[in-house]
């Protein structure tokens, strides 16, 4: 068994997989700040169905912003047992090698951070732009109760 070429595919899995998250995060957050600016709510008669058009894709994005962590968790997890593997097989126990291999392995769990900060920020950036949205609408529809 190759281990420099499992170890390899497993960060590449990983990386990939976190990189399609954040872009995926960002897409989404720009999407939605497109669509609040665009919107207009006095065209909405019934609550439930502006809450629904102001909730699309945001469960993805909070659903990326807390799960980038674990998969970055994981492919050090993968990393380390790699590490612990090779060093079995090899029977070398030189102190640099294993400290270089577990430093390469935690690159998985700083970039599944790296992904899900900024993802945790977009999120709670579009919850309050969609409370102001629902405020708003419900401002507009006191005010033409009293006319």
């Amino acid at each position: 068994m190759n281990i420099e070429l499992l170890q390899n595919s497993l960060d590449y899995g990983v990386i990939g997989v976190l990189g399609f998250m954040s872009f995926m995060t960002l897409w989404f957050w720009i999407e939605r700040i497109l669509f609040y600016r665009s919107l207009d709510l006095g065209s909405y008669k019934v609550k439930e169905s502006l809450e629904i058009d102001l909730t699309n894709n945001i469960s993805v994005i909070a659903s990326f912003a807390s799960n980038a962590p674990y998969i970055g968790l994981l492919g050090t997890v993968f990393g380390i047992i790699i590490t612990f593997y090779a060093m079995g097989q090899s029977g070398d126990l030189d102190a640099k090698s294993i400290m270089t291999s577990l430093a390469l392995a935690l690159k998985a769990t700083a970039m599944g951070l790296a992904v899900a900060i900024p993802a945790i920020f977009f999120h709670t950036h579009i919850v309050r732009k969609m409370e102001v949205l629902i405020a708003k609408w419900e401002i507009i529809q006191k005010e033409k109760c009293e006319y």
